[in-house]
C-alpha cells in the first residue's frame, strides 16, 4: 500500500474488483486503519487495494459519497458494494471483505 495509484484512472475501469482506502495523512484514526489494512494485504494477497488521499481527490470523494475518513470502499465489477467507516478489527474487515467479494 506504499504507492498511491491514480484512482481516477483505476475507477474509470468499470470492471474494477478490489478495495479503495480513502484517508487523509493527518488523521490519527486513518493511521490505525492503515495498519489494519497492511495485515489484510498479507492475509488476502489476491485482493487489489488502492490508497486514495482525499485531500488530492476531493471531487472523486464527493462522487463516491464518502462521508468521512477513514473509509474502505469494496468494489465489485466497478460498483461500490459496501463502505466501511468503522474499522473495528482485522477479523471484522477480513470477514466483511470476504462476504462482499464472494457474494453473487
Amino acid at each position: 500500500m506504499n504507492n498511491e495509484t491514480h484512482v481516477e484512472i483505476l475507477l474509470d475501469l468499470h470492471q474494477y474488483n478490489g478495495l479503495v482506502y480513502a484517508y487523509t495523512p493527518m488523521c490519527g484514526t486513518c493511521a490505525v486503519a492503515s495498519k489494519m489494512l497492511t495485515v489484510i494485504e498479507e492475509l488476502m494477497p489476491n485482493i487489489h487495494l488502492v490508497k486514495m488521499n482525499v485531500n488530492f481527490n476531493r471531487a472523486l470523494a464527493e462522487e463516491l459519497l464518502i462521508e468521512s475518513v477513514p473509509c474502505l470502499l469494496i468494489f465489485k465489477e466497478g460498483i461500490v458494494k459496501h463502505k466501511i467507516y468503522a474499522f473495528q478489527s482485522v477479523p471484522f474487515l477480513y470477514e466483511k471483505i470476504n462476504q462482499v467479494m464472494n457474494s453473487g
